[in-house]
């Protein structure tokens, strides 16, 4: 199945999706999952044989570019979609003049994943909305 991964504007979508993945399946409240920076964020989403099946916010911070809020649906998982939101945001990243590094915090389970990509995890794992989270970054 084709995957196209494409910057939007349909946030809509993208925080029905998040609503899925995050709170109905991984029980995080929505006063964890929604916060005020959607709207100066950069958003990518991801179709499978045209259907929205997963999305990505981008924040640009100074030189960082930070990845958030990655979610695959369930049914969708194991197809290389993550893999091609996440190299999708660096590429984004890429082309953004003075962006050195991007960042996420993964969930720890989640952190090989992200090490097959090129990160690096950092520092201590921390709780992030009752999940464990580590720090990563890849380098641009």
């Amino acid at each position: 199945m084709s995957v196209q991964i494409e910057v939007t504007r349909d946030i809509a979508t993208c925080l029905e999706l998040r609503r899925i993945v995050f709170i109905d399946e991984q029980g995080v409240s929505e006063a964890d999952e929604r916060d005020d920076l959607d709207d100066a964020a950069v958003h990518l989403l991801a179709r499978a044989g045209g259907a929205a099946v997963g999305s990505a916010r981008l924040l640009h911070m100074g030189d960082v570019g930070k990845i958030g809020r990655v979610c695959v649906l369930a049914t969708a998982r194991g197809q290389g979609i993550g893999a091609a939101l996440i190299r999708a945001a660096i590429e984004v990243f890429r082309a953004m003049p003075g962006i050195t590094q991007v960042k996420l915090g993964a969930q720890t389970h989640a952190v090989a994943f992200y090490e097959q990509l090129g990160f690096t995890a950092y520092g201590d794992v921390y709780d992030d909305a009752g999940i464990p989270h580590r720090d990563m970054v890849f380098t641009l």
